[in-house]
């Protein structure tokens, strides 16, 4: 077959879509990956082959001005999508995170690259294309063609919990009131190719899923489980990082693509650093230069460095202290290791961060409220209570109990087929 994947111009979102791209492609398949131009090297370095669509957003702009106005900015009950249940949300409240959600946030990432996808899902014909959860102009070619298309997930599916609850209040209002602007937005997509919109178009014909059950919204739809597997882009292990260590490693770390993507942080670094300071402990602190000019001296069981790949960091650490993002979340998962999230109530942060400390796989601070004690506390609690450790050890077996990427290959195959004969 035929596979296209797509994603919105975001390194984090390429890197998600990889491990799955290539066993796809080592199964046979012929795959590419489309994205805006600022993604090509990303693709290629990744050894995919890469469509160059559209143009590139200016939204890493928007948001690092935004960020600079503190967390608040970014913190707040639109950007909040953790409780996406109807008897969480009003009518007004869901509606209102649309109205600002489309043309703030899902129109500026897919806009720029719709018409040129559309126009390479027409000539190259795809059998299957295979969509980032954001990138809704997979949906809109896929549809204009008239071929099955599935989700990618790197997130609790927030998106489509939080859409059965909006379909679900809209229902109960008069005619008049039932507005829906992703609807409305995904519709004008449609019908200048002489298409209409449907559910589908949201929620995919499948859903390839990556994150655990005991962490995972109920399933929408059809579901394919597949394993998370690390992939960092190009990596090197330093010596430090494998020769034998006398104390227990802490590693803390805010993930690259936040910071690219917002210009900021919400795990305060000074505060978490001065907490760990007097533990007899050796914590790693992946740092960018910049940063590391900020806090000056660092404490003496500090070591700084750049990037070091978290598959090769982790398993080697007894906690992690990190943002919350989908990467170093998911890769501390898979190797077992107890987690202090210190985040915000922005996206799925809180949610997955909320379902970790509930499994008792690790604990959750609110980021910009995180002191020196605070972070020393929920740190000596990791290394000392033992109940996190099996808490983080139940969720590395049900991790590795999930289908591999290679083995979801048979799935995504049979489902493509079974789409298409309803299709054509």
């Amino acid at each position: 077959m035929r596979i296209l994947f797509t994603t919105i111009s975001e390194h984090s979102h390429i890197l998600a879509q990889t491990p799955m791209a290539w066993a796809l492609a080592t199964a046979g398949h012929d795959v590419r990956l489309a994205s805006a131009p600022a993604m090509t090297d990303v693709i290629t370095s990744a050894g995919l082959t890469a469509v160059p669509v559209g143009t590139d957003h200016n939204m890493h702009e928007m948001l690092a001005q935004l960020s600079q106005q503190g967390a608040g900015s970014i913190e707040n009950e639109l950007s909040d999508w953790s409780e996406p249940s109807v008897d969480k949300q009003t009518w007004q409240g869901i509606l209102f995170k649309y109205q600002v959600t489309v043309p703030m946030a899902l129109a500026p990432y897919n806009d720029p690259i719709v018409e040129e996808l559309v126009e390479f899902a027409k000539s190259w014909r795809p059998d299957l294309i295979v969509w980032d959860p954001l990138t809704y102009a997979g949906a809109v070619a896929a549809t204009v063609i008239g071929v099955p298309h599935a989700r990618l997930l790197w997130t609790v599916d927030i998106y489509a919990a939080m859409r059965e609850a909006f379909l679900e209040l809209r229902d109960q209002q008069a005619p008049a009131m039932r507005q829906d602007p992703l609807a409305d937005w995904l519709g004008n997509q449609l019908a200048a190719h002489g298409k209409e919109f449907t559910e589908e178009v949201v929620t995919g014909h499948f859903t390839l899923d990556p994150i655990p059950d005991s962490i995972q919204l109920p399933p929408t739809g059809n579901r394919v489980p597949l394993r998370y597997t690390p992939y960092n882009g190009r990596s090197v292990v330093p010596r430090w990082a494998w020769e034998e260590n006398d104390r227990p490693r802490v590693v803390v770390t805010s993930g690259s693509s936040f910071e690219a993507a917002l210009g900021a942080t919400f795990l305060p670094f000074s505060d978490v650093l001065a907490g760990l300071a007097d533990l007899d402990v050796d914590v790693v602190t992946t740092l960018s230069e910049a940063e590391k000019d900020k806090l000056g001296t660092l404490p003496d069981n500090v070591r700084a460095v750049g990037f070091v790949p978290m598959q090769v960091l982790l398993p080697t650490c007894s906690a992690v202290v990190h943002h919350g993002g989908f990467g170093t979340w998911s890769t501390a998962a898979l190797a077992g290791v107890p987690q202090l999230v210190t985040t915000i109530r922005h996206g799925d942060l809180w949610l997955r961060a909320q379902r970790t400390e509930e499994i008792g796989a690790g604990l959750r601070l609110h980021g910009p409220s995180v002191t020196p004690e605070s972070a020393r506390a929920a740190v000596v609690r990791l290394l000392e209570e033992p109940g996190f450790q099996a808490g983080a050890a139940k969720l590395r077996e049900e991790v590795l109990a999930m289908p591999t990427t290679a083995s979801a290959v048979a799935d995504v195959e049979r489902l493509t087929n079974e789409h298409r004969a309803v299709l054509v």
